[in-house]
């Protein structure tokens, strides 16, 4: 019995979520199949390696993780099966598996594409089920697919650092508009020093404080802690931060038919700056 996990940017209104799991099911019968999400924005990769890294690391040893973003980022010939860690991850070769481990993985195999076939979702997850078989009946890796494939890299998405300061970006807003920054509480002491601090975003916008929880203030107001993952979250108690405050997540895409100072304009509601004193 193999555990798989299901991420994707499909959405819940198509049917593909569904006959995903319907196809997995076919190709043995005794996979378990749970979703992570199927709710991640299209193209946005700081967002769906944030969701993935973080609930990843938290399956079994052996758990097989099928990332179905962005699939066809570019006409691909192969598809790739990652083993990291003790997991199993079968993705794209879109640069985003090593966003997802923020590293080299470990051992990586390239899943050949048929020519003739046609590409789709369906047929890719397919692929990925006939290698999991093969792999849970005893194959090694290096036999079911290239073990020489030279894999597409793309970097995290990370804080910028000065002396006094870091400068972070809104990676993912959670289903209570709480607003999730790509600064860690380990970059942030590091960088702190002990000293005292400003959280600052928007105009005038300001904490200086980290809460344990958002019981830590009244009801209504803003507060910023470390959540679950480690990740500075900026919050209101009983409120939802993203809309009140304005904030908006990043988007690597950004700059398509956006003007400059379109542009510009969108980052300042995107960026979270720390000052330290």
């Amino acid at each position: 019995m193999a555990l798989l996990t299901l991420t994707s940017d499909i959405g819940n209104h198509d049917f593909l979520p569904a006959a995903i799991k319907g196809q997995l099911l076919s190709a043995n019968k005794n996979f378990v199949v749970t979703d992570i999400t199927h709710l991640l924005s299209p193209f946005n990769y700081p967002q769906a390696a944030y969701v993935c890294r973080n609930a990843i690391r938290n399956f079994p040893p052996g758990s097989f993780h099928l990332v179905l973003v962005n699939l066809f980022d570019e006409k691909p010939d192969h598809l790739l099966m990652v083993e990291h860690e003790g997991q199993y991850i079968c993705c794209a070769d879109n640069g985003l598996i090593t966003m997802i481990l923020e590293e080299g993985p470990q051992k990586v195999i390239g899943l050949p594409l048929e020519q003739t076939q046609q590409k789709n979702t369906l047929y890719c997850v397919n692929v990925f089920a006939k290698a999991i078989n093969r792999l849970l009946a005893g194959e090694e890796m290096e036999a079911i697919g290239d073990a020489t494939v030279s894999i597409k890299i793309q970097h995290s998405l990370r804080p910028m650092l000065g002396p006094t300061w870091i400068e972070g970006q809104i990676i993912f807003i959670d289903n209570f508009e709480n607003v999730i920054v790509n600064i860690r509480r380990d970059d942030f002491e590091e960088q702190r020093k002990g000293r005292r601090f400003s959280i600052v975003f928007m105009r005038d916008e300001q904490i200086d404080k980290i809460s344990e929880n958002y019981a830590d203030v009244p009801e209504g107001e803003k507060l910023a802690h470390f959540n679950s993952a480690g990740y500075l979250e900026i919050a209101i108690n009983k409120g939802n931060a993203a809309g009140l405050l304005g904030l908006q997540g990043y988007s690597e895409n950004l700059h398509l038919n956006t003007t400059q100072a379109a542009m510009s304009n969108r980052l300042f509601y995107q960026t979270v700056k720390i000052y330290f004193d």
